[in-house]
């Protein structure tokens, strides 16, 4: 058995509000710190049995950007809810909706 480590440096500025947010782990390819605009991390509390959250992202992040970070991160939860439960009705209502948000963004962006 072997450890794995993910870990994130966030620099804050005076509003302690993230202004750059790096990431490393040990079993990425590349070697050293990585720089990202947006992090979301989800974690089961077993004890409460709730869902706890830490969402952050920095200025540089545009509103696109955004939007297309959270469509993908419901994309990667559908795949990761038919591998792991089997359960392809909820896995293709997740894909649905990111299709419905997907068609959303295009056609506001046409608008712009």
């Amino acid at each position: 058995m072997k450890d794995s480590e993910i870990k994130f440096k966030i620099n804050l500025d005076d509003s302690n509000l993230p202004k750059s947010i790096t990431w490393d782990a040990t079993d990425k390819e590349a070697d050293g710190y990585e720089s990202t605009k947006s992090i979301s991390l989800n974690v089961w509390d077993n004890l409460n049995q709730s869902t706890l959250r830490i969402d952050l992202w920095t200025d540089e992040m545009s509103v696109a950007e955004m939007k297309r970070f959270y469509i993908d991160v419901i994309g990667g939860m559908a795949q990761t809810i038919l591998n792991s439960t089997g359960d392809e009705y909820m896995s293709e209502e997740m894909k649905e909706l990111c299709d419905r948000l997907v068609s959303h963004v295009n056609e506001e962006n046409a608008k712009s």
